[in-house]
């Protein structure tokens, strides 16, 4: 009988599981592009109404990406983006399609995700009911939406990243036609086009007030050029960390099978990516085993206690001293490799022999350079939505080796 899958193996699954995501993301996108320009300009014409993004996640994986599309729209990261209405519903506020009826107006936009699940039949008949009373729906399976963006894979870690991608890009180009004020009901156009500070965003883009078609055009080669960024960017993740990557997933089965448990943590949009790691840790949507997991972002009495009393800093740090201990493994996402609180986390941790595990973009920070982390895997990039995309990618194929460490060769 042979042991636990070699090294060697992992390392070639990492490269199976990136050939598949590069085929998936081209054929999704190239299918998509002109929809997503549309659809884009739809929500635009919403927001400018008064109109908000309302979010569904009824499950915990949906859960996760219905709170990190909100927080994008209402935390813009890039230079010349404006804060827009939006707001994430779970599980936890109650039934979800309750929530919605309660909230929603008829110049909403509203988003579901997870509506392809067993499980999901009451926010699927709450969504169509959002569509009823006039707001702007959008789904990623068939459940009645306006809008219906479907990825084209089978594997749901695949149809996850996808779908983070496309969000990323609705909220990034819808931007694009606040900028065009006469594309848009109830404003006056512009005399110019003019993206400010963000313009290194759209290099399709003329300094001219277009007609709908031409912009919508424009928005179309973006959506193409973004997709075409996240992957060459998964690419150099998945490929310049591959060792990292298999080590780390043998570090982490190792670490669960003696008794141990994982700690996730992050902030803003990284927070959502825990809170994602952990739902696929506890209940996989392949059906693997439940894995001992605990998301340090997830309790927000917890947080907001130890930042009012103590600090922003040690909102991470106070809880690796309650939860952590010799055997557990904490596992940071960072974009900058510099978050204050992430790294009082890491250093917290490593003085319990506690085994660490980072993913950062940018050059990979103060984390990468100082050696702050075990295992450190480095996204390298600026542009913060494409860097949490690849290291979407990167902890779901993390995740598939925690069960195929222990699995024989």
């Amino acid at each position: 009988m042979t042991g636990p899958a070699t090294t060697g193996a992992l390392e070639r699954r990492i490269g199976e599981l990136l050939r598949a995501r590069t085929v998936a993301t081209q054929a999704f996108f190239d299918a998509e592009a002109d929809g997503l320009a549309r659809c884009c300009h739809l929500m635009a014409e919403r927001f400018a109404r008064g109109g908000r993004l309302v979010a569904l996640g009824h499950s915990p994986t949906a859960r996760s990406d219905a709170r990190h599309v909100a927080v994008e729209f209402v935390h813009p990261v890039i230079v010349g983006k404006r804060a827009l209405p939006a707001i994430g519903l779970a599980a936890e506020g109650g039934e979800v399609g309750l929530q919605l009826a309660a909230l929603a107006e008829a110049d909403d936009i509203v988003i579901g995700f997870g509506l392809d699940s067993a499980d999901a039949a009451g926010s699927v008949a709450a969504l169509r009911r959002a569509r009823e009373l006039g707001c702007l729906t959008i789904a990623f399976a068939d459940a009645g939406a306006e809008w219906e963006f479907k990825p084209p894979h089978a594997d749901p870690f695949i149809g996850q990243e996808l779908v983070e991608t496309l969000y990323h890009v609705l909220w990034e180009l819808v931007h694009v036609f606040f900028e065009h004020r006469g594309l848009l009901s109830g404003r006056e156009a512009g005399a110019v086009h003019d993206t400010g500070e963000s313009s290194f965003l759209y290099p399709f883009l003329s300094e001219g007030e277009h007609d709908l078609d031409a912009v919508v055009a424009d928005v179309r080669a973006s959506v193409l050029m973004k997709s075409a960024e996240v992957g060459a960017l998964r690419e150099q993740t998945l490929s310049e960390n591959r060792d990292i990557i298999a080590a780390a997933g043998t570090r982490i089965r190792s670490a669960l099978d003696a008794g141990g448990r994982l700690l996730a943590l992050g902030n803003g949009g990284s927070a959502t990516d825990a809170m994602d790691l952990v739902a696929d840790l506890r209940a996989a949507p392949q059906g693997w085993p439940s894995r001992s997991a605990i998301d340090l972002t997830e309790d927000s009495s917890i947080l907001t206690a130890i930042a009012n009393d103590i600090g922003v800093a040690e909102i991470f740090q106070r809880q690796v001293i309650a939860h952590g201990r010799e055997g557990d493994v904490v596992v940071a996402l960072s974009t900058s490799g510099n978050s204050f609180n992430v790294i009082e986390a890491l250093a917290e941790a490593r003085g319990r022999r506690i085994v660490t595990i980072a993913l950062v973009g940018y050059d990979g920070g103060r984390i990468a350079s100082e050696r702050l982390a075990d295992h450190v895997i480095v996204t390298r990039s600026q542009h913060i939505p494409r860097i949490q995309e690849a290291q979407a990618s990167a902890y779901h194929v993390l995740r598939e080796l925690i069960e195929l460490a222990g699995d024989p060769a």
